[in-house]
Protein backbone atom coordinates (compact mmCIF):
# COMPACT_ATOMS: atom_id res chain seq x y z
CA UNK A 1 0.00 0.00 0.00
CA UNK A 2 1.46 3.20 -1.22
CA UNK A 3 0.48 6.87 0.53
CA UNK A 4 0.32 8.07 -3.27
CA UNK A 5 0.11 6.78 -6.96
CA UNK A 6 0.37 9.32 -9.73
CA UNK A 7 -0.40 8.29 -12.89
CA UNK A 8 1.10 10.33 -15.51
CA UNK A 9 4.88 10.97 -16.11
CA UNK A 10 4.91 14.04 -18.16
CA UNK A 11 5.61 17.36 -16.40
CA UNK A 12 2.69 17.36 -13.86
CA UNK A 13 3.47 14.20 -12.67
CA UNK A 14 7.04 14.47 -12.64
CA UNK A 15 7.10 17.89 -10.32
CA UNK A 16 4.38 16.24 -8.09
CA UNK A 17 6.53 13.51 -7.77
CA UNK A 18 9.55 15.84 -6.66
CA UNK A 19 7.44 17.09 -4.22
CA UNK A 20 6.19 14.15 -2.95
CA UNK A 21 9.63 12.94 -2.38
CA UNK A 22 10.63 16.44 -0.16
CA UNK A 23 7.48 15.29 1.63
CA UNK A 24 8.59 11.71 2.66
CA UNK A 25 5.54 10.49 0.79
CA UNK A 26 5.85 7.00 -0.41
CA UNK A 27 5.05 7.33 -3.59
CA UNK A 28 4.93 5.25 -7.44
CA UNK A 29 4.87 7.20 -10.80
CA UNK A 30 3.49 5.68 -13.95
CA UNK A 31 3.81 6.62 -17.64
CA UNK A 32 4.57 4.46 -20.36
CA UNK A 33 6.53 7.25 -22.06
CA UNK A 34 8.64 8.92 -19.42
CA UNK A 35 8.54 12.85 -20.43
CA UNK A 36 5.38 12.49 -22.02
CA UNK A 37 4.14 15.23 -24.47
CA UNK A 38 7.40 17.48 -23.74
CA UNK A 39 9.54 14.62 -25.43
CA UNK A 40 7.87 16.38 -28.70
CA UNK A 41 8.62 19.99 -27.98
CA UNK A 42 11.64 20.99 -30.79
CA UNK A 43 12.78 23.98 -28.12
CA UNK A 44 11.29 24.93 -24.90
CA UNK A 45 11.97 29.28 -24.42
CA UNK A 46 9.90 30.24 -22.10
CA UNK A 47 10.55 27.33 -19.39
CA UNK A 48 12.33 29.38 -16.05
CA UNK A 49 16.33 29.23 -16.21
CA UNK A 50 16.33 28.19 -20.01
CA UNK A 51 16.25 30.62 -22.77
CA UNK A 52 16.16 27.70 -24.63
CA UNK A 53 16.32 24.13 -24.29
CA UNK A 54 14.96 21.07 -26.59
CA UNK A 55 12.04 19.48 -25.26
CA UNK A 56 13.20 16.08 -24.78
CA UNK A 57 16.24 17.27 -22.73
CA UNK A 58 14.59 19.08 -20.55
CA UNK A 59 12.21 16.35 -20.03
CA UNK A 60 15.23 14.24 -19.55
CA UNK A 61 16.19 16.41 -16.22
CA UNK A 62 12.88 16.25 -14.92
CA UNK A 63 13.11 12.52 -14.91
CA UNK A 64 16.57 12.20 -13.42
CA UNK A 65 15.72 14.60 -10.44
CA UNK A 66 12.43 11.62 -10.25
CA UNK A 67 15.17 8.91 -10.08
CA UNK A 68 17.20 10.96 -7.75
CA UNK A 69 14.89 10.63 -4.69
CA UNK A 70 14.44 6.55 -6.14
CA UNK A 71 11.62 6.66 -6.97
CA UNK A 72 10.71 3.68 -9.90
CA UNK A 73 9.00 5.32 -12.97
CA UNK A 74 6.46 2.10 -13.99
CA UNK A 75 6.13 2.10 -17.81
CA UNK A 76 3.30 -0.03 -17.68
CA UNK A 77 0.10 0.85 -19.44
CA UNK A 78 -2.92 2.21 -16.60
CA UNK A 79 -5.93 0.05 -17.87
CA UNK A 80 -8.51 0.43 -14.61
CA UNK A 81 -9.23 2.78 -11.71
CA UNK A 82 -10.81 1.82 -8.52
CA UNK A 83 -12.01 2.66 -4.94
CA UNK A 84 -11.35 0.00 -2.10
CA UNK A 85 -11.79 0.24 1.55
CA UNK A 86 -8.45 1.82 2.15
CA UNK A 87 -7.73 3.83 -0.86
CA UNK A 88 -7.62 3.25 -4.16
CA UNK A 89 -6.56 0.29 -6.58
CA UNK A 90 -4.63 0.70 -10.02
CA UNK A 91 -4.53 -1.64 -12.38
CA UNK A 92 -2.18 -2.01 -15.36
CA UNK A 93 -1.29 -4.13 -18.16
CA UNK A 94 1.35 -6.05 -15.81
CA UNK A 95 -0.11 -6.19 -11.98
CA UNK A 96 -2.12 -4.58 -9.28
CA UNK A 97 -0.89 -1.48 -7.02
CA UNK A 98 -2.68 -0.05 -4.18
CA UNK A 99 -2.55 3.93 -2.68
CA UNK A 100 -3.89 5.56 -0.35
CA UNK A 101 -4.48 8.28 -2.45
CA UNK A 102 -4.39 9.16 -6.51
CA UNK A 103 -2.69 12.10 -8.75
CA UNK A 104 -4.11 11.65 -12.28
CA UNK A 105 -1.97 13.70 -14.52
CA UNK A 106 -2.62 12.03 -17.57
CA UNK A 107 -2.25 14.85 -19.52
CA UNK A 108 -4.77 16.03 -23.04
CA UNK A 109 -3.74 15.20 -26.61
CA UNK A 110 -3.72 17.66 -29.40
CA UNK A 111 -6.47 16.98 -31.99
CA UNK A 112 -4.57 16.24 -35.49
CA UNK A 113 -5.39 17.20 -39.29
CA UNK A 114 -4.85 13.90 -40.54
CA UNK A 115 -3.30 14.98 -42.98
CA UNK A 116 -0.54 13.72 -45.26
CA UNK A 117 3.11 15.05 -43.88
CA UNK A 118 1.86 16.27 -40.19
CA UNK A 119 3.08 13.74 -38.32
CA UNK A 120 6.47 13.58 -40.49
CA UNK A 121 6.90 16.93 -39.69
CA UNK A 122 6.10 17.38 -35.94
CA UNK A 123 9.42 19.30 -34.51
CA UNK A 124 10.17 20.12 -38.59
CA UNK A 125 8.11 23.05 -38.67
CA UNK A 126 4.69 21.11 -37.41
CA UNK A 127 3.76 22.65 -34.17
CA UNK A 128 0.18 22.29 -32.16
CA UNK A 129 1.49 25.33 -29.74
CA UNK A 130 1.80 29.02 -31.24
CA UNK A 131 2.44 30.02 -27.74
CA UNK A 132 5.78 27.84 -27.03
CA UNK A 133 6.78 27.28 -30.39
CA UNK A 134 6.22 30.56 -32.44
CA UNK A 135 9.44 32.44 -31.38
CA UNK A 136 11.41 29.70 -33.52
CA UNK A 137 9.60 31.13 -36.83
CA UNK A 138 10.81 35.12 -36.35
CA UNK A 139 11.04 36.66 -39.65
CA UNK A 140 9.49 33.32 -41.08
CA UNK A 141 5.76 32.45 -42.58
CA UNK A 142 3.66 30.66 -41.00
CA UNK A 143 0.12 29.27 -40.93
CA UNK A 144 -2.50 28.87 -38.00
CA UNK A 145 -4.86 26.10 -38.61
CA UNK A 146 -8.34 26.63 -37.02
CA UNK A 147 -11.39 28.75 -35.90
CA UNK A 148 -11.53 28.96 -32.33
CA UNK A 149 -10.27 31.15 -29.67
CA UNK A 150 -6.76 29.20 -29.34
CA UNK A 151 -6.42 29.67 -33.27
CA UNK A 152 -6.97 33.58 -33.16
CA UNK A 153 -5.07 34.33 -30.04
CA UNK A 154 -2.18 32.14 -31.70
CA UNK A 155 -2.42 34.03 -35.10
CA UNK A 156 -2.20 37.34 -33.02
CA UNK A 157 0.88 36.43 -30.67
CA UNK A 158 2.20 34.91 -34.09
CA UNK A 159 2.49 37.96 -36.04
CA UNK A 160 4.61 39.61 -33.12
CA UNK A 161 7.61 37.54 -34.23
CA UNK A 162 6.71 36.19 -37.66
CA UNK A 163 6.88 37.93 -41.00
CA UNK A 164 3.37 36.98 -42.54
CA UNK A 165 1.03 34.76 -41.03
CA UNK A 166 -2.01 32.78 -42.81
CA UNK A 167 -4.95 31.59 -40.59
CA UNK A 168 -7.05 29.14 -42.55
CA UNK A 169 -9.96 27.87 -41.10
CA UNK A 170 -12.68 25.36 -43.04
CA UNK A 171 -15.76 27.34 -42.36
CA UNK A 172 -16.26 31.10 -43.19
CA UNK A 173 -17.10 32.10 -39.59
CA UNK A 174 -14.53 31.75 -36.72
CA UNK A 175 -15.96 29.91 -33.31
CA UNK A 176 -13.87 32.35 -31.35
CA UNK A 177 -14.90 35.30 -28.99
CA UNK A 178 -16.01 38.50 -31.30
CA UNK A 179 -13.01 40.76 -29.43
CA UNK A 180 -10.24 37.99 -30.32
CA UNK A 181 -11.53 38.52 -34.11
CA UNK A 182 -12.02 41.94 -33.78
CA UNK A 183 -8.14 42.58 -32.72
CA UNK A 184 -7.30 39.95 -35.67
CA UNK A 185 -8.41 41.51 -38.16
CA UNK A 186 -6.84 44.82 -37.01
CA UNK A 187 -3.38 43.03 -37.88
CA UNK A 188 -1.71 43.42 -41.15
CA UNK A 189 0.29 40.35 -40.98
CA UNK A 190 -2.66 38.40 -40.77
CA UNK A 191 -4.21 37.05 -43.84
CA UNK A 192 -7.26 35.08 -43.71
CA UNK A 193 -8.25 31.68 -45.82
CA UNK A 194 -11.77 31.24 -45.28
CA UNK A 195 -13.65 28.00 -46.08
CA UNK A 196 -10.88 26.15 -46.71
CA UNK A 197 -8.75 22.99 -45.23
CA UNK A 198 -5.09 22.01 -45.58
CA UNK A 199 -4.82 18.68 -47.39
CA UNK A 200 -0.68 17.77 -47.59
CA UNK A 201 1.75 19.62 -45.84
CA UNK A 202 5.21 18.98 -47.81
CA UNK A 203 8.83 19.52 -47.72
CA UNK A 204 12.22 18.44 -47.89
CA UNK A 205 14.06 18.28 -44.20
CA UNK A 206 11.52 20.82 -42.90
CA UNK A 207 8.13 22.48 -43.64
CA UNK A 208 8.21 24.04 -47.25
CA UNK A 209 4.73 24.18 -48.71
CA UNK A 210 1.04 23.39 -47.85
CA UNK A 211 -1.48 22.18 -50.14
CA UNK A 212 -4.84 23.40 -50.30
CA UNK A 213 -7.92 21.86 -50.78
CA UNK A 214 -9.25 24.70 -52.82
CA UNK A 215 -7.49 27.89 -54.48
CA UNK A 216 -6.53 30.68 -52.86
CA UNK A 217 -5.82 33.85 -55.20
CA UNK A 218 -5.58 31.46 -57.47
CA UNK A 219 -3.17 29.27 -56.18
CA UNK A 220 -3.82 25.89 -55.06
CA UNK A 221 -0.63 25.84 -52.50
CA UNK A 222 1.35 28.42 -49.96
CA UNK A 223 5.02 28.59 -49.64
CA UNK A 224 5.37 28.57 -45.53
CA UNK A 225 7.98 27.89 -42.94
CA UNK A 226 5.92 26.45 -40.18
CA UNK A 227 2.65 25.36 -39.80
CA UNK A 228 0.50 25.84 -36.17
CA UNK A 229 -2.22 23.51 -35.72
CA UNK A 230 -4.77 24.87 -33.42
CA UNK A 231 -7.70 22.68 -33.38
CA UNK A 232 -8.11 21.84 -29.82
CA UNK A 233 -7.51 19.14 -27.61
CA UNK A 234 -8.74 15.70 -26.07
CA UNK A 235 -8.17 15.43 -22.20
CA UNK A 236 -7.26 11.83 -21.15
CA UNK A 237 -10.69 11.66 -19.03
CA UNK A 238 -11.43 7.88 -19.51
CA UNK A 239 -9.50 6.65 -15.71
CA UNK A 240 -11.28 9.37 -13.91
CA UNK A 241 -15.03 8.71 -14.76
CA UNK A 242 -14.25 5.24 -14.04
CA UNK A 243 -13.99 6.73 -10.21
CA UNK A 244 -17.30 9.02 -10.82
CA UNK A 245 -15.23 12.17 -11.05
CA UNK A 246 -16.90 15.14 -12.36
CA UNK A 247 -15.73 16.31 -15.69
CA UNK A 248 -16.58 19.83 -17.24
CA UNK A 249 -18.42 20.58 -20.41
CA UNK A 250 -15.39 20.33 -22.20
CA UNK A 251 -14.63 17.09 -20.14
CA UNK A 252 -11.66 18.35 -18.40
CA UNK A 253 -11.20 17.24 -14.74
CA UNK A 254 -13.06 19.79 -12.71
CA UNK A 255 -10.63 21.15 -9.78
CA UNK A 256 -10.55 23.36 -6.54
CA UNK A 257 -7.65 25.51 -6.22
CA UNK A 258 -5.88 22.74 -4.29
CA UNK A 259 -6.22 20.29 -7.11
CA UNK A 260 -9.12 17.76 -5.22
CA UNK A 261 -11.31 16.50 -7.50
CA UNK A 262 -14.69 15.88 -6.08
CA UNK A 263 -13.75 12.36 -4.92
CA UNK A 264 -11.95 12.28 -1.61
CA UNK A 265 -8.15 11.46 -2.03
CA UNK A 266 -7.93 12.01 -5.96
CA UNK A 267 -6.44 15.08 -7.30
CA UNK A 268 -5.60 16.44 -10.91
CA UNK A 269 -2.96 18.06 -11.99
CA UNK A 270 -1.63 19.52 -15.77
CA UNK A 271 -3.22 19.32 -18.65
CA UNK A 272 -6.05 16.76 -17.77
CA UNK A 273 -7.06 19.56 -14.67
CA UNK A 274 -9.24 22.49 -15.09
CA UNK A 275 -9.49 24.77 -11.76
CA UNK A 276 -12.83 26.16 -11.80
CA UNK A 277 -12.87 29.42 -12.45
CA UNK A 278 -9.68 29.50 -13.87
CA UNK A 279 -7.57 29.81 -17.44
CA UNK A 280 -7.78 27.06 -19.13
CA UNK A 281 -3.80 27.63 -19.75
CA UNK A 282 -2.01 25.08 -20.93
CA UNK A 283 2.03 25.64 -20.36
CA UNK A 284 4.86 23.98 -18.93
CA UNK A 285 5.33 26.19 -16.17
CA UNK A 286 1.78 25.57 -15.08
CA UNK A 287 1.65 22.17 -15.46
CA UNK A 288 4.59 21.89 -12.87
CA UNK A 289 2.78 24.34 -10.59
CA UNK A 290 -0.29 22.29 -10.58
CA UNK A 291 1.72 19.34 -10.06
CA UNK A 292 3.79 21.09 -6.61
CA UNK A 293 -0.10 21.99 -5.34
CA UNK A 294 -1.39 18.93 -5.83
CA UNK A 295 1.74 16.97 -3.73
CA UNK A 296 1.00 19.69 -1.26
CA UNK A 297 -2.75 18.73 -0.87
CA UNK A 298 -2.00 14.98 -0.97
CA UNK A 299 0.21 16.01 2.17
CA UNK A 300 -2.28 18.02 4.12
CA UNK A 301 -4.76 15.35 3.25
CA UNK A 302 -2.67 12.58 4.55
CA UNK A 303 -1.59 14.24 7.41
CA UNK A 304 -5.34 15.56 8.29
CA UNK A 305 -4.85 19.13 6.99
CA UNK A 306 -1.47 19.84 8.82
CA UNK A 307 0.86 22.23 6.43
CA UNK A 308 3.87 20.13 4.12
CA UNK A 309 7.14 19.61 5.58
CA UNK A 310 9.38 19.95 3.09
CA UNK A 311 12.64 17.47 3.62
CA UNK A 312 15.78 20.09 2.11
CA UNK A 313 18.37 17.61 1.88
CA UNK A 314 19.01 14.06 0.92
CA UNK A 315 17.64 11.49 -0.75
CA UNK A 316 13.63 10.18 -0.27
Amino acid sequence: MYDLIIVGAGVAGMTASVYASRYKINHLIFGETPGGQGMEALQVENYPGYVSIPGPELMQKMIEQVKHYEVDIKQEKVGGLAKIESGFEVKTNKEKYQGRTLILAMGASFRHLNTPGEDKFIGRGVSYCTTCDIPLFRDKIVAIVGGGDSAVTGAIHASSFAKKVFIIHRRDEYRAEPTWIEKMRKVDKIEEVLSNEVKEIKGGEKVEEIILANPYQGNQSLKVDGVFIEVGQVPSFALAKQLGIELDERNYVKVNPGMATNVSGVFAAGDLAAIQGGLLFRQFVTATSDGARAAASVYQYLHKGAMPAPSWGGKS
